[in-house]
Formats: C-alpha cells, sequence, structure tokens
C-alpha cells in the first residue's frame, strides 16, 4: 500500500515538474495561471490533467486542436513515480523524494534546453546539507568533501575554458551531487558519468552525427550516475577494492 501511494504521489510531482520545467523557461509564474495546450492556448480541464491517464485516453493529442502532445509529459510522471517508490525500496528517507524531483528536473531541462538552472540546484545544497547536519548521523566533513570535489571539479573546467568546455550550471549539479553522495562516493559517480559520456558519444563522433565541437549537455550522464551510485555506489566501491 505504501508503495501504491509512494507512486501516485510522485506522478503528481512529476505532473508539477513538466509544469516547472516549461514555465520556468518562459519566465512565466509557477504557481498561478492554469494549465494550457502550448499550440491552441486551449485552457485544460481537470480530466486533461490526470498523469498519464489523460494522455493514454486522449491518445497523446490535445483534445481542442488535436495537435501531439509531447511524450516528456508521461515519461517525467512515470520516471518520477518511478524513483519515489525506489526511495521506499532502498529504504532512503522521504527527503530523497526532494533529490529526485530535484534530478529529473535538472535532467529534462539539461537535455531540452542544454543549461541547468541553478536555482534548481543550490537551493536543494543547502537544504541536503541542513537535513544531514541535524537530522542524521552522517559526517558532515564528507558531504563538504564531496561538494568541493563535485562542485570544484567543474568549477575548475568553467574558469580554466572560460565557459567552452561545461555551462556553470554543472557547478551547482556537481555540488549537488557531492551532498547527494558525500566523499568518497563523488568520485564513483564522476567516474560513471564519464564512462557513460564516452560510450554514447563515441559512436556518434564515429557516425559523425557529432563533433567534438559539438555542444552535449552532460547533465544528461551525471543525473543518471548519481542514482546508480546512490543505490549501488558502495557495493561499486567494495567490489572495486576486492579486486586490486
Amino acid at each position: 500500500m505504501m508503495l501504491i501511494i509512494d507512486a501516485l504521489l510522485g506522478l503528481c510531482i512529476g505532473s508539477f515538474l513538466n509544469v516547472l520545467i516549461f514555465r520556468w523557461r518562459e519566465n512565466k509564474s509557477i504557481w498561478r495561471g492554469r494549465s494550457q495546450c502550448p499550440d491552441c492556448q486551449k485552457t485544460l480541464r481537470w480530466f486533461e490533467l490526470i498523469p498519464v491517464l489523460s494522455f493514454l485516453i486522449q491518445k497523446g493529442r490535445c483534445c481542442g486542436c488535436h495537435q501531439k502532445i509531447s511524450w516528456q509529459y508521461p515519461l517525467v510522471e512515470l520516471t518520477t513515480a518511478l524513483l519515489f517508490v525506489s526511495v521506499s525500496f532502498f529504504n532512503q528517507p522521504p527527503i530523497y523524494w526532494l533529490v529526485a524531483s530535484v534530478l529529473v528536473a535538472v535532467f529534462v531541462y539539461d537535455l531540452r534546453f542544454g543549461e541547468i538552472p541553478h536555482i534548481f540546484t543550490w537551493p536543494t545544497v543547502v537544504i541536503l546539507l541542513l537535513w544531514n547536519l541535524f537530522s542524521t548521523d552522517k559526517q558532515v566533513g564528507n558531504l563538504i568533501a564531496g561538494i568541493l570535489i563535485g562542485g570544484g571539479w567543474f568549477a575548475f573546467q568553467y574558469f580554466v575554458s572560460r565557459g567552452r568546455w561545461i555551462g556553470g550550471g554543472d557547478i551547482g549539479l556537481g555540488a549537488l551531487m557531492g551532498v547527494i553522495l558525500g566523499w568518497p562516493l563523488i568520485l564513483v559517480a564522476l567516474f560513471l558519468a564519464y564512462v557513460s559520456g564516452v560510450i554514447i558519444c563515441l559512436p556518434l563522433l564515429l557516425l559523425k552525427k557529432k563533433t567534438l565541437k559539438s555542444a552535449i549537455p552532460f547533465g544528461i550522464f551525471l543525473v543518471p550516475a548519481t542514482f546508480v551510485t546512490m543505490w549501488w555506489g558502495q557495493k561499486i566501491v567494495n567490489w572495486y577494492l576486492k579486486t586490486i
């Protein structure tokens, strides 16, 4: 029953994240104004806003103009629901619902628009640091080390390249990864992100779909690496130590 509740909550939060992503990009209020079809501007009724279900009933099209609805909407809702269930499955505290929500927003925003808003990352860093400081037995020194390594690594690249290699938003995401994972798991997440980036981007380079000068949003590799490390990072470290 609790997993079902987690899934339903995740669906609702995922629906909100879709609103957040598009309205933040368009500099619109997140809290005011009814949801509208992006094509015909028709105000959506309540039964058109049910997560996933409305998309399926409407066969992926707007009831007014019949234009296709982006698959982003149900995918974000389903992904957030799955992540909320995973929080309970891995016995993580409810604060990780916030972690999952922010990371989903970062992933989608970076994928669609090629940037990561600081408002998504830095306030979450502060919240998680305070929560860990007063509510858990985690060593704060390890979390601060994670922040300095995660944020510092990308800050170094940003300033050395004058913003040509990475965007400033990656610094905030690196710091967020650091406070989520701490030391030494932040190194595992960075390693996984770079390896997955090479695995995916190398074929694109070989097929000439991308060039060395092409801008590729690195957040889409950092976010999955963070989730993998959250769940299995210590097992990866233990496996590695046994093999050396």
